[in-house]
C-alpha cells in the first residue's frame, strides 16, 4: 500500500476537509515550535515594530500634522498594517525555505493533503501576527494611543487585521513558491511592501501626497485598512465630500479587498506549490 492510497484511506475515513485541517494544524504547530527553539526571529519581528511606532512619534511626529487627532493616535493603527503586510514577506521566506531543505518531500511520503502545508504556514503566520499585535497595542498604550471606538469596534478592528494578514501570506506563499532561495525571496517579498505602506494614509494623510500619487494611495488596500482601523478603534479621519468610495466605506472596501486578494492568490499559490511537488 503506498502514501497515496493511505491518504485515500484516511480521507474517506473523516471527510478530506477534516484531513485538511488537521494537517495544517499539525504543519502550523510545527512552524510555531520553530519559533520555540529560535526565539530571536519572534524577538525582532516585535522589536522593529517597536521601533517604527517610537521612532515616528517621538522623532517625526511633531513635524506631520494630520488635523485635530494626535500624531500617535493617527499612527499606531498605521504602524499595525504594516507590521501584518510584512508577514507576508516572512510566508514567503518561510515556504522558501522549507522547499528548499527537503522537507516537503518528506511530507509527500505521508499520508496528508500537501495543501496543508500552505494553510499550515499561513496559520502559523496567524498567529505570529496574534502576538505581535498583542505587544504592540501593549507598546502604543503605553506611549498614549487609546482604544476609543468600544470594546466590539475593537475586536472587529484587530479581526480584520489579522484577516488582512491572512490574504497577505497568500501572496508571501505565491512569492516564495516563484523564487530559487530564501535570499530572493527575503528580497522580493520586502521590495513591493515598501512602496505599498509607505505610498498610504499609513503615516501621512493622503491629501499631502502629490496629485499623481494620491490616486494610488487612495484605492490602495492598505489605506482602506488603516482608515477601517481607525475608525474601529475611534480615530476616524475627516473625509471631503469628493473623497473616493475607499475612504468613505473603509470597512466595506476592506472586506472587499480581502475577498480579492485571497480569491486570486489562494489558488496561485496552491497550483505554483502542486507543481513544484510534483517534479
Amino acid at each position: 500500500m503506498n502514501s497515496r492510497s493511505i491518504t485515500e484511506e484516511y480521507a474517506n475515513k473523516h471527510g478530506k476537509i477534516y484531513w485538511l485541517l488537521h494537517d495544517s494544524s499539525v504543519i502550523a504547530w510545527r512552524n510555531l515550535l520553530r519559533f520555540r527553539r529560535n526565539p530571536e526571529v519572534l524577538f525582532f519581528d516585535v522589536v522593529q515594530p517597536i521601533i517604527f511606532i517610537l521612532l515616528f512619534a517621538y522623532v517625526f511626529g511633531g513635524a506631520i500634522d494630520v488635523g485635530d487627532s494626535s500624531y500617535r493616535s493617527f499612527l499606531i493603527p498605521g504602524i499595525f498594517v504594516q507590521t501584518i503586510a510584512f508577514a507576508g514577506a516572512s510566508a514567503a521566506i518561510g515556504l522558501n525555505a522549507d522547499m528548499n531543505s527537503g522537507i516537503i518531500d518528506r511530507f509527500k511520503s505521508l499520508p496528508m493533503n500537501t495543501t496543508g502545508v500552505l494553510l499550515g504556514q499561513n496559520f502559523a503566520e496567524l498567529a505570529r501576527s496574534v502576538i505581535t499585535l498583542f505587544i504592540m497595542s501593549l507598546t502604543g498604550l503605553a506611549i498614549g494611543w487609546e482604544i476609543n471606538g468600544g470594546f466590539l469596534n475593537a475586536i472587529f478592528a484587530y479581526l480584520l487585521l489579522l484577516a488582512f494578514g491572512f490574504s497577505m501570506s497568500w501572496i508571501g506563499a505565491s512569492i516564495g513558491l516563484s523564487v530559487s532561495s530564501p535570499q530572493v525571496a527575503s528580497t522580493a517579498g520586502f521590495a513591493w511592501l515598501f512602496p505599498l505602506t509607505f505610498l498610504s494614509n499609513a503615516f501621512v494623510p493622503t491629501e499631502t501626497l502629490p496629485t499623481w500619487l494620491r490616486f494610488f494611495a487612495e484605492w490602495n488596500p492598505i489605506t482602506s485598512i488603516v482608515a477601517a482601523a481607525r475608525y474601529l478603534f475611534g480615530y476616524p479621519m475627516e473625509v471631503a465630500a469628493d473623497a473616493p468610495l475607499s475612504l468613505q466605506h473603509p470597512i466595506i472596501t476592506t472586506i472587499i479587498w480581502l475577498v480579492v486578494i485571497t480569491a486570486v492568490f489562494m489558488p496561485i499559490a496552491a497550483r505554483k506549490f502542486r507543481k513544484a511537488t510534483s517534479r
